[in-house]
């Protein structure tokens, strides 16, 4: 069970679920038809231990039962990547050179994604998480200037941002992948709060975040939506009451916001949505706001 002064390392509570999602982007990478390519993924996995490599052993037929209850979370994450992967090619397009990857876990976007000379990556996530990964990928080079900051995003972490050489002048691309339901409704919005002031023109957010609404039952009653989701994961998550949806925040404090259901991004790469997947990948929006140019009010 979560409090709010927690911590762990990447083979406990939250920090598993980064070696998960690792496991499933290494999974995608070796399908001849895979969506994105990331070399890192299977490294940082078996680096955790035997326990969790044993996922990744080639040649080995798919268990049915596994393939049916996380196949459609699968099919989320490769989603979400390739959204996600595409927001930065957009960045780095738009002449951003300063990125901050919030709660970054296993993410090795730093080593597989083109990043334009002069770029500076921030990595912000618990020490033990940083570590490990620094420890993991000590032989490899990332593609751009990285800066690892270690702290809790539940605690005061612009000060230790602008410490570590941040440019609150210079536009930003942050990214919140697979973050907010680990926070709670209120500090999920001090998070939104201290994006906004770090902001300048130009800068951009990408987040994702699950559906507040529940779908009825016949007598009208709100039921939970069935969920690929295990059920160890989702009792690390804070409940969605009284949370803002960041599409409305970010609208009402003047950035322009997309959004895009997971199954489109998919099925504009030509990825064959199966129906056992489309209530997972409904479950969740993909957002990116653009705070615009010229515009220093929030």
């Amino acid at each position: 069970m979560r409090s709010d002064d927690d911590s762990w390392d990447i083979s406990e509570s939250v920090g598993a679920t980064a070696v998960g999602v690792a496991a499933l982007r290494a999974a995608e990478s070796r399908r001849p038809d895979a969506l994105f390519h990331d070399p890192y993924a299977a490294l940082l996995v078996d680096a955790v231990g035997p326990g969790w490599s044993r996922l990744l052993r080639d040649g080995e037929p798919i268990d049915p039962e596994l393939d049916r209850k996380y196949g459609p979370m699968a099919a989320f994450v490769t989603a979400r990547t390739v959204y996600f992967d595409d927001y930065f090619a957009a960045a780095v397009a738009a002449g951003i050179r300063q990125i901050v990857i919030l709660a970054s876990g296993l993410d090795a976007r730093a080593y597989r994604l083109e990043w334009a000379a002069g770029t500076v990556i921030f990595e912000l996530d618990q020490p033990k998480v940083l570590q490990f990964k620094a420890k993991a990928l000590a032989g490899e080079r990332p593609g751009a200037q990285l800066r690892e900051v270690a702290v809790d995003l539940r605690q005061d972490w612009p000060k230790i941002l602008r410490d570590s050489g941040f440019d609150p002048a210079a536009p930003t691309a942050w990214l919140a992948e697979g973050l907010l339901r680990y926070l709670p409704a209120e500090a999920q919005d001090r998070l939104f709060d201290n994006i906004a002031a770090l902001s300048a023109p130009g800068s951009r957010i990408a987040l994702n975040t699950g559906r507040g609404a529940r779908p009825l039952t016949a007598d009208g009653d709100a039921q939970e939506p069935v969920s690929a989701i295990p059920d160890q994961v989702e009792r690390l998550w804070y409940s969605m009451e009284d949370r803002s949806d960041p599409r409305d925040w970010f609208a009402e404090h003047g950035w322009t916001v997309s959004d895009r259901p997971a199954a489109d991004v998919l099925a504009g790469r030509g990825r064959e949505v199966h129906d056992t997947a489309l209530p997972e990948l409904d479950r969740h929006i993909l957002m990116t706001a653009i705070r615009p140019r010229g515009d220093d009010t929030q």
